[in-house]
């Protein structure tokens, strides 16, 4: 059997290999063991605000060494306070765990030379820059990969690097100009954004699905590539039915409040004491809710029996089922319907949220990093059976691994590891697996 540590490169066949072998990584520049499936590899994080850093949190989750590198001031989201945890923003504390901080001045020259450095270093690059933002140092993509021809090289923007190049990134005016704020609301209010940041979430795992893809091709050609994912693109493709119907169908969407367009019943209704939300998708679930609710004939009367009818007939229906729904509490209602197996949910506080997903066993919250500076954060929501997802590291505070990362680019330069002739298993001390080639 011949190990592929990297495009390329085999190591010879020993006599260990006639056993099974799990391939594993030393403690990285910042102290972590490599345990997850990224483990090894270096990710030069350009990014800022929210979509680049949620991508890079999710690589380093999965094992990555990502180096966040700052301007002196900082990501902005250091600032955006309230709320926050013992003087820090929750914000940027909720999307840069397991990194590592450096801040560099790209206008000084010294500076530039590590950024360069550290860029000539990454197995992959993530920027949010504005579009030709960082050509000036040196940093673009074909400056890059002029000396790291392997790189992968990730450019996340507001609208994309043509027509829309100049204008600002930001999530709130890309669901404005996208349509999901007219979507938003109810039909006689005004149009509302979503309560979380959503296209710069979808823009951020667009990010991250596309630089593991290009991994894995670079595993077979040995070729880095450049990635491009833009807000705006990641908006139509996340508004799927909406936008495809508009496509399919010529049909402008409007506001239908908590409705569904498609199928009904699919909203929250009123039962004795509070809102219960009932989502019935097909008509099996909705003979079984009316026999539930005691409504039989409900569920036989031509006007309701078929998705379509009930979408077209819902102001007639709606009644019926808030009538039936009066007689309990929403507790009642909940577990009545649950043991039916039908689908529906109380309306949760963001805090009743986190605690019903403790009550039916997602472990929702764990400790990230050690020590008095360890703090609580979300689970990481993908489980590997045997590269699992680790929390080693609290946000870093700015600039706090200058040194370290410094000291990693100095051991690892050209210059040293030819003048110390490094085997390949000494070279697996470094973070990066192309400290491997």
């Amino acid at each position: 059997m011949t190990i592929h540590t990297s495009p390329g490169v085999a190591w010879p066949k020993t006599a260990l290999d006639d056993a099974p072998q799990e391939q594993t990584f030393p403690a990285d520049m910042f102290g972590r063991v490599g345990t997850g499936p990224l483990s090894g590899i270096l990710v030069a994080d350009f990014g800022r605000v929210l979509a680049g850093p949620y991508c890079t949190m999710l690589l380093a989750d999965m094992g990555a060494t990502v180096v966040k590198v700052e301007s002196p001031d900082g990501d902005e989201t250091r600032a955006w306070k309230p709320p926050v945890r013992d003087g820090e923003s929750t914000y940027y504390l909720s999307i840069n765990r397991n990194k590592g901080s450096i801040s560099l001045d790209l206008r000084d020259p010294e500076d530039q030379k590590i950024a360069l450095d550290l860029a000539g270093r990454a197995d992959v690059l993530v920027e949010n820059f504005k579009p030709g933002g960082l050509d000036r140092f040196g940093l673009d993509y074909g400056s890059v990969a002029a000396a790291n021809p392997d790189v992968i090289y990730a450019s996340i923007t507001g609208f994309g690097t043509a027509g829309g190049a100049s204008l600002p990134g930001y999530d709130l005016l890309v669901q404005a100009m996208s349509g999901l704020m007219s979507l938003t609301g109810s039909p006689d209010s005004p149009a509302y954004r979503s309560g979380v940041a959503v296209f710069d979430v979808i823009t951020g795992l667009h990010a991250a699905i596309g630089i593991l893809a290009a991994l894995h091709e670079r595993d077979s050609s040995g070729k880095g590539q450049r990635i491009e994912v833009n807000l705006m693109a990641s908006a139509l493709s996340g508004m799927v039915n909406q936008t495809a119907g508009y496509l399919l169908s010529g049909t402008v969407p409007a506001r239908l409040g908590n409705e569904h367009p498609s199928i009904y019943p699919y909203e929250p209704l009123m039962t004795g004491d509070g809102d219960i939300v009932i989502a019935i998708g097909n008509d099996p679930q909705f003979r079984k809710l009316c026999q539930a609710l005691g409504l039989s004939q409900v569920a036989d009367d031509p006007r309701f029996a078929a998705a379509p009818d009930r979408s077209l007939n819902r102001e007639e229906l709606r009644p019926m089922l808030q009538a039936a729904l009066a007689r309990k509490s929403s507790t009642e209602w909940f577990d009545i319907l649950t043991d039916c197996g039908l689908p529906c949910a109380p309306i949760n506080d963001v805090r009743q949220g986190i605690d019903f997903a403790e009550r039916i066993g997602l472990d929702p919250v764990v400790t990230i990093g050690h020590g008095p500076g360890s703090m609580p954060t979300v689970r990481n929501p993908i489980t590997f059976s045997e590269t699992p997802v680790s929390y080693d590291l609290a946000p870093p505070a700015h600039d706090a691994d200058r040194q370290s990362v410094l000291s990693w680019l100095a051991a690892t330069s050209p210059k040293n590891t030819a003048e110390t002739h490094q085997t390949p298993a000494e070279q697996l001390a470094h973070p990066s697996r192309k400290a491997q080639r």
